[in-house]
């Protein structure tokens, strides 16, 4: 299951990731130990397994006592068999080996076997490198249980000849459910290349997408204080100014590089210093989920945040006393976006399938007026849970173009 998909900027990539380097010791126990393992499950069906087995030659058994007649052809066919050594490796030559046994060398240089000792090495160096033309997508996904971030590369978008190929995955330790792309630079230098993760669990990770290999997020927003530890019922802590829930939304902030929002279910929206690794400003304006938070990107102090309450909230940092403005929608919001061609408007689209737009400038003083939507579209039968706007088609058709997915398997362009 695809739960969340982020774009990465062309050109933003290392051409040729960073390997990480193994993990000490110490940190491997820590991973470990904050694993719930299933030793007691493991236990249990290795007794099943006794149990079966047990069972099988007591049926044995009485069927051997009711055919003591035809003992001695049984007999017989056990040997032709040579169950006595059914278990023992095979001596002769193996079907699929090359007749001489199989040989291990440390490289290819020294195996006289391979002509063209470094065709594997090669291919799979070229196919780590990502150039500046390639278009990355970055998605989390859950399968058989296993939550993980996959990057993927395109190649050659324009043409024909497209190639879409998996550049290298990072597994994570909660079901995903929202992600967002930031270049700050979080190890030195310029600009970075990372992806915020935000979970079933109430902390936010950050990921290095130029590090393969790497087994731990470089940096760690929120969460629990400590792990709780298998057979001991603790009080659950939270870290210092930690969500409290599952982290449903996030925004990066273009213009401030070091800020990141989340919208949690613990009905909090948040503002993060990434670089400090703390909170900076904590909101409750919602009485119920927070489901999204959109900065506006001409007006980057402004940040839009929707809610399971049926209502979109409006506030402005330079104005951080004022409560905010509220416009009130029919269903909960899934999804927000700001116009990209104008500071002015933004879009939210519903549970209930409907799409509406609003232009700020009709709000006022009063934070609980009912301000009225510019347009509203019936835009599926099913929640539309994302909506975007195409940055290089501005007024097309008054509302741009404008993308919206939906659970009713349906893709609309307006």
């Amino acid at each position: 299951m695809i739960s969340a998909i982020s774009w990465v900027p062309k050109g933003v990539s290392k051409s040729e990731p960073v390997v990480a380097d193994p993990p000490p010791e110490e940190e491997i126990q820590e991973i470990i130990a904050s694993h719930t393992t299933k030793s007691g499950d493991s236990d249990n069906e290795v007794a099943n397994n006794d149990e079966v087995v047990a069972q099988a030659l007591n049926v044995a058994d009485a069927v051997g006592k009711a055919s003591t007649g035809s003992c001695d052809e049984i007999t017989l066919a056990l040997k032709d068999l040579d169950m006595d050594r059914y278990d023992d490796e095979d001596e002769g030559i193996e079907v699929f080996s090359s007749g001489i046994g199989d040989l291990y060398y440390p490289s290819n240089d020294m195996d006289p076997y391979i002509k063209d000792k470094n065709d594997d090495d090669s291919d799979e160096l070229e196919d780590m490198i990502i150039n500046p033309t390639d278009s990355v997508i970055v998605y989390a996904c859950t399968e058989d249980e296993v939550s993980y971030l996959e990057v993927l590369v395109i190649e050659d978008a324009d043409s024909s000849e497209m190639n879409v190929y998996p550049h290298h995955n990072i597994i994570i330790p909660a079901f995903p459910l929202c992600t967002a792309w930031l270049d700050c630079p979080l190890k030195g230098g310029e600009r970075g290349n990372f992806i915020a993760v935000g979970s079933m669990e109430p902390s936010i990770e950050i990921w290095d997408l130029d590090v393969i290999d790497e087994v731990q997020p470089c940096v760690v927003l929120g969460g629990f204080e400590e792990k709780k530890k298998k057979g001991k019922k603790k009080p659950i802590k939270y870290k210092d100014d930690s969500h409290t829930d599952s982290v449903l939304g996030l925004a990066w902030n273009k213009e401030y590089r070091n800020i990141l929002a989340s919208a949690g279910a613990d009905k909090r929206v948040k503002i993060w210093d990434v670089v400090a690794g703390k909170c900076d400003i904590t909101m409750e304006h919602h009485s119920d989920k927070v489901q999204a938070v959109a900065w506006n990107h001409h007006a980057p102090q402004v940040l839009l945040s929707g809610s399971f309450d049926h209502t979109v909230v409006l506030k402005d940092g330079r104005m951080p006393s004022h409560s905010g403005y509220k416009w009130s929608v029919t269903a909960d919001v899934e999804s927000l976006a700001w116009d990209l061609h104008t500071e002015h408007s933004f879009v939210v689209s519903l549970e209930d399938g409907i799409v509406k737009g609003f232009d700020i400038r009709t709000a006022n003083s009063d934070s609980s007026s009912d301000l009225s939507s510019t347009f509203t579209l019936h835009a599926h039968d099913k929640a539309v849970t994302s909506v975007s706007y195409n940055p290089s088609a501005p007024n097309v058709c008054i509302f741009n173009i404008l993308v919206r997915i939906s659970t009713d398997y349906v893709c609309i362009l307006v």
